[in-house]
Protein backbone atom coordinates (compact mmCIF):
# COMPACT_ATOMS: atom_id res chain seq x y z
CA UNK A 1 0.00 0.00 0.00
CA UNK A 2 1.49 3.21 -1.23
CA UNK A 3 1.41 6.34 1.51
CA UNK A 4 1.87 9.50 1.06
CA UNK A 5 4.75 11.94 2.66
CA UNK A 6 4.41 15.70 2.56
CA UNK A 7 7.83 17.55 2.07
CA UNK A 8 8.53 21.44 2.33
CA UNK A 9 11.36 22.36 -0.18
CA UNK A 10 13.61 25.64 0.12
CA UNK A 11 12.47 27.60 -3.01
CA UNK A 12 16.45 26.36 -3.67
CA UNK A 13 16.10 23.46 -3.26
CA UNK A 14 13.06 22.80 -5.20
CA UNK A 15 14.60 24.84 -8.10
CA UNK A 16 17.74 22.48 -7.96
CA UNK A 17 15.01 19.70 -8.11
CA UNK A 18 13.36 21.13 -11.06
CA UNK A 19 16.04 21.33 -13.04
CA UNK A 20 17.17 17.89 -12.14
CA UNK A 21 14.01 16.44 -13.08
CA UNK A 22 14.11 18.02 -16.24
CA UNK A 23 17.03 17.09 -17.39
CA UNK A 24 16.81 13.77 -16.57
CA UNK A 25 12.95 13.45 -17.58
CA UNK A 26 11.50 11.70 -14.47
CA UNK A 27 9.50 12.77 -12.38
CA UNK A 28 10.54 14.55 -8.90
CA UNK A 29 8.10 12.00 -6.77
CA UNK A 30 10.71 9.36 -8.45
CA UNK A 31 14.21 11.00 -7.70
CA UNK A 32 13.01 11.62 -4.29
CA UNK A 33 11.75 7.85 -3.83
CA UNK A 34 15.38 6.94 -5.37
CA UNK A 35 17.54 9.21 -3.26
CA UNK A 36 15.48 7.89 -0.02
CA UNK A 37 16.35 4.28 -1.38
CA UNK A 38 19.71 5.16 -1.50
CA UNK A 39 20.18 6.92 1.35
CA UNK A 40 17.93 3.81 3.47
CA UNK A 41 20.37 1.38 1.60
CA UNK A 42 23.93 3.54 2.67
CA UNK A 43 22.13 3.32 6.13
CA UNK A 44 21.76 -0.44 6.41
CA UNK A 45 25.01 -1.26 4.98
CA UNK A 46 27.02 1.03 7.52
CA UNK A 47 24.95 -0.70 10.14
CA UNK A 48 25.69 -4.23 9.39
CA UNK A 49 29.17 -3.58 8.55
CA UNK A 50 29.78 -1.63 11.92
CA UNK A 51 27.74 -4.71 13.49
CA UNK A 52 29.67 -7.27 11.74
CA UNK A 53 32.94 -5.33 12.67
CA UNK A 54 32.62 -5.42 16.46
CA UNK A 55 31.84 -9.01 15.95
CA UNK A 56 35.04 -9.75 13.86
CA UNK A 57 38.09 -10.38 14.63
CA UNK A 58 39.59 -9.64 11.12
CA UNK A 59 38.65 -5.92 9.92
CA UNK A 60 36.18 -6.58 7.02
CA UNK A 61 36.49 -4.44 3.68
CA UNK A 62 33.70 -1.95 2.00
CA UNK A 63 33.64 -5.13 -0.76
CA UNK A 64 33.29 -7.79 1.61
CA UNK A 65 30.14 -6.24 2.86
CA UNK A 66 28.68 -5.24 -0.29
CA UNK A 67 28.86 -9.25 -0.84
CA UNK A 68 26.88 -10.01 2.45
CA UNK A 69 24.29 -7.18 1.31
CA UNK A 70 21.60 -8.77 -0.35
Amino acid sequence: MEETLTITFTPELKAILDNLTHAEGISPENLVQAAIQDYLFIRQFRALRSQLMQKAQTLYTDNDIFEMVP
